[in-house]
């Protein structure tokens, strides 16, 4: 199982504490933690400066250099390479050894030589870290976030199968947290869509959103939802196997195996869509709005645009300028395609 988000955490120390350490660590167990890593960093970022000081002193020397990398940062010191390299001479030394947390200094220091062009030097602890955190930490949260960090290297690289390699490496049935899986589908999916693999495009961003949805991220299983919908839309078949038996029954092809063909049930498609509908926030502010970009194109795809009439009806309360124009490409009748075009001209500099 799992350890609870460490945000939930925060929250419980918000509404019953301050309370003194040996509370605080049966807290800690009660939410599946084996050290205060995860939740002195959650403290750091949410403001909860008493527990902060409260754990600051029971943390072991290589938690301590790590935890004072992260402030740093917070900070917004741009020059850490020094400070992670001092960082991973402790975690290295004998008396203060953490193999788990050189895993991810290493990790970190890849993420700098990225940022500086150094990209042979990015690749090797990218991949160092990865090894390392499967080793000895296999599926946890710094272990979850090298393989997520590795693919989007990859993927900055030009590199999109070793992306989706790495991406099949976050298999379902390891234990890796379901936001992390949301993700690495998401990925795959687009990149296999770029590829004209279709069905295993729709496939991956089926399970991205079911796995977004099982880690309460909304926002993502909208993002996810939308795209099985994208590349789903036109291959309706009232003939089609239901689309989770689909995916269910799919398994490894060898090279030179024909990919299947994409079929999906119309249910599956009204079903997706019913659930982002419900689930989309309808609170029109915002300058960047791609959960309703992506959602109204489904909606006037679908011949649904009655289900928008809540925003078709008020252009003066949108802020994204992009979402505006999509709306613009929809069907409007002339006073809504002239309070739409009025709109459009407002928000431009």
């Amino acid at each position: 199982m799992r350890p609870k988000a460490p945000g939930l955490y925060i929250s419980k120390w918000r509404k019953e504490g301050p309370v003194p350490l040996e509370t605080a660590e049966e807290w800690r167990d009660e939410h599946g933690w084996s050290d205060w890593m995860a939740i002195i960093e959650a403290a750091l970022y949410l403001d909860a400066a008493e527990l902060v000081e409260l754990l600051l002193p029971v943390l072991t020397p290589a938690q301590r250099a790590t935890f004072d990398l992260v402030r740093r940062r917070m900070l917004g010191d741009q020059r850490l390479e020094e400070a992670i390299d001092q960082a991973l001479e402790v975690c290295r030394n004998p008396e203060t050894r953490d193999l788990a947390l050189e895993g991810r200094l290493r990790m970190e220091r890849g993420l700098q030589r990225f940022e500086k062009g150094d990209a042979a030097g990015a690749e090797e602890d990218l991949t160092w870290a990865e090894t390392r955190l499967k080793s000895v930490a296999k599926a946890s949260r710094d272990h979850d976030l090298s393989l997520l960090n590795k693919a989007a290297y990859h993927m900055a690289s030009g590199e999109d199968l070793m992306a989706l390699q790495v991406y099949g490496d976050i298999s379902r049935k390891e234990n890796h947290a379901h936001e992390t899986i949301a993700i690495s589908r998401i990925g795959a999916s687009r990149i296999h869509a770029r590829y004209g693999k279709m069905f295993d495009a729709a496939r991956n961003a089926w399970n991205g959103h079911a796995h977004a949805i099982l880690a309460n991220q909304v926002t993502m299983a909208i993002e996810a939802g939308s795209l099985f919908l994208d590349l789903s839309i036109d291959e309706q078949n009232e003939e089609a196997v239901r689309f989770q038996q689909q995916v269910d029954e799919s398994k490894p092809r060898d090279v030179g195996d024909a990919t299947p063909e994409l079929n999906v049930h119309p249910a599956d498609v009204s079903g997706v869509f019913e659930w982002c509908m419900k689930h989309l926030n309808k609170d029109l502010a915002g300058q960047d709005r791609p959960d309703l970009r992506a959602m109204i194109m489904m909606a006037h795809r679908l011949d649904r645009m009655d289900e928008f009439d809540w925003l078709i009806e008020a252009p003066q309360r949108v802020e994204d300028s992009m979402l505006v124009a999509v709306v613009l490409g929809c069907e409007l009748n002339d006073e809504q395609h002239l309070a739409w075009t009025e709109r459009m001209q407002s928000l431009m500099p």
